[in-house]
């Protein structure tokens, strides 16, 4: 389940959350958002030490796919509070807090 773009922006905005672009490097130059950090996927285990796990993380990617299996594995390393924007064209379909 995705969470609402106007909820993810108030968590970047209000709650110091962490907002993760877990797309490949290419994928990420061609269209950043300017907030994000990029975590490829395929590299997350060895970069999360990157995150702060006591701070909300918001993870998106392309579709979706990606950011889940992002949030399940951030989960799993004891991450508390995780959430899935899905695609990254979410956070352009609200307006800016």
């Amino acid at each position: 389940m995705f969470i609402a773009c106007e909820d993810a922006k108030k968590l970047v905005k209000n709650n110091n959350a962490q907002l993760v672009d877990v797309r490949t490097p290419e994928e990420y130059e061609s269209s950043k958002i300017q907030q994000a950090i990029n975590l490829p996927l395929q590299e997350l285990d060895r970069l999360a030490a990157q995150l702060d796990s006591s701070r909300p993380v918001v993870v998106f990617c392309r579709s979706g796919q990606r950011s889940q299996m992002a949030k399940q594995m951030l989960v799993s390393m004891g991450f508390a509070e995780v959430y899935n924007l899905g695609p990254y064209m979410a956070w352009h379909q609200c307006p800016d807090l």
